[in-house]
């Protein structure tokens, strides 16, 4: 009968997020199968969030256990909760598959206009938005890295201002703040009226 008692206390202790962290750095397998039933859902949420597509959204949330397997040791449990520090990498990855997705199509359309020959006007069309793009590239690296962050995060992750908060670790206000100021700061430098 004792024996079911303690069972039951080792049961009702489940080790936290933070905790599995530490466990995973020194390589316990088992805390890294725990951490992945417990937060798998949210990172394939918010990857699938993103990118859209289930199987890519599938292969990216591998990547980031993967990551987080062999990162966990760069978690720091003062700078913030692990569920925070797996989203982030989450979000990263997911962010680098679509600029990633991009750069391919970019490419794709560079070579398809090499072997059509397009009228003036397409050429000239294509040139204008690929001069636009890298003006809004150029412009974003002139923001505060702070703005460039929430912008980066609400804008092209598709996050609100809540989530943008919660990423960042800072309250709704500041993020807010970051992403009003540094759309101000954008048109100021693109020239937008």
């Amino acid at each position: 009968m004792s024996s079911h008692l303690s069972g039951g206390t080792d049961q009702t202790s489940a080790p936290t997020t933070e905790e599995l962290m530490l466990r995973i750095a020194t390589g316990n397998e088992n805390a890294f199968e725990e951490l992945y039933d417990r937060v798998s859902p949210q990172v394939f949420g918010l990857v699938r969030r993103i990118l859209k597509d289930q199987a890519q959204s599938e292969e990216v949330a591998q990547e980031v256990f993967v990551e987080a397997w062999q990162q966990a040791a760069r978690y720091d449990e003062s700078r913030g909760k692990a569920i925070t520090w797996l989203l982030t990498l989450a979000h990263r990855r997911a962010v680098d598959r679509v600029r990633a997705s991009q750069a391919s199509k970019d490419r794709d359309l560079r070579e398809g206009i090499k072997d059509f020959q397009a009228s003036y006007d397409d050429v000239e069309e294509t040139a204008i938005l690929h001069d636009e793009s890298l003006r809004v590239n150029q412009a974003l690296e002139r923001l505060s890295e702070t703005q460039r962050d929430a912008i980066r995060l609400a804008y092209f992750g598709g996050f609100t201002h809540l989530e943008v908060a919660e990423l960042l670790k800072i309250p709704v206000g500041t993020a807010k703040t970051r992403i009003r100021d540094g759309m101000n700061k954008l048109r100021d430098l693109m020239g937008v009226a």
